[in-house]
This record gives structure tokens, sequence and C-alpha cells, in this order.
């Protein structure tokens, strides 16, 4: 393999502008480099949550999702490439099926918490909400693979899956929110 970083800084961004893998400058704070980064920073909470005592294959199920997440990278800095394919929704709604039928039906809205692991999925489910709404944005002034903000949408159930599944393993209860009606005297 090449090396793809042979320096770590170039000074080439101090003007605000940073480049994409074809070369093309764009301002720091365009709508593509916002995604990007909030797309990064989802990878890094997936890291986190890898830090946290896992099963095995959740582990395995958590690095394939950090090398989906680097596709989409490498969709946002190649535009008009589709890196996410039917068949990467196709396995998350899988798993959406199997960890989902293991738990009880949701009578009302949770808290987030549940031990650290499922505290720490509650994140990465919210913060990848933040990056599926950063892509539709982009999405009405460029090209954005449909299959990678489905792909996106499915991900952050499935971090809800994870996080319910989680708190059930570490033995940590689901804390409902209780919803009071508003007084009517008022």
């Amino acid at each position: 393999m090449a090396k793809r970083l042979t320096k770590i800084f170039t000074r080439t961004g101090d003007g605000g502008e940073t480049g994409l893998a074809d070369g093309t400058r764009l301002p720091k704070d365009s709508d593509r480099i916002e995604a990007m980064g909030t797309v990064d920073e989802l990878n890094s909470h997936v890291g986190v949550l890898r830090s946290c005592a896992l099963p095995e294959a959740l582990d395995a199920e958590l690095t394939d999702v950090q090398q989906r997440l680097f596709d989409i990278g490498g969709e946002m800095a190649l535009p008009d490439q589709a890196m996410i394919q039917a068949e990467h929704v196709e396995q998350l709604e899988t798993l959406l099926e199997k960890y989902n039928a293991s738990l009880p039906p949701l009578k009302e809205f949770i808290l987030p918490g549940g031990g650290v692991a499922a505290a720490q999925c509650h994140l990465v489910r919210a913060v990848c909400r933040r990056a599926e709404r950063d892509l539709w944005r982009l999405s009405r002034q460029a090209t954005v693979n449909p299959l990678t903000l489905g792909w996106l949408n499915r991900l952050s159930d499935l971090f809800f899956v994870y996080a319910r599944m989680l708190a059930r393993l570490d033995n940590a209860e689901e804390v409902q929110w209780r919803h009071e009606a508003p007084d009517s005297d008022q």
C-alpha cells in the first residue's frame, strides 16, 4: 500500500479551506466538510464504545460499522462516489431484527443510560442522527448516495437497540420517561 500521510501538518488549511481527495478546496465550514466532520466524530464515538467490555460478536459488528463510516468519509471526499451498497443496509436490517427480537416491546420512551456501554450507545445514536441530518442538508445542494442516508438511518436505530441490549447484559434498569400532563390550572 502506498503511503498516504507523509506529513501530518501542511499549513494548507490555515486560510480556512481544506482539500478533498480529488483536489477540490472547500471552506472548512461548508456543508460537505461539516458532514465529513460529523461522520468522523461518529466513528470516534464508536471507537470509544469499542473500548468498553462488549460481547465479541458485537465488537466485530462495530468494527464493520467503523469500516463503513470510513467508506462514507470516502464518499464525501470523492464526490459522486457510492461505496455504501444495498447489502450494507440489509446487513443492518438483519442485525436490527436479530437483536430486537430478544427485547421486550417499549411502552414508553426511555432515558439514555443503562450502564457505561449502553449510555455510550445512546451518545453514538444521537451523533449518528446528526450525521444523517448533515448529509440530508448536503443532499439539497450536491449528490449524496441515497443508500448512505438509509444506512445511517438504520445505524441510529441499531445503536438504540444495542443500548437496550447492553443495558440488559449489564443488569441495568431502563428508566422510562415520566411524562406529566400539563397542569390545567395554569
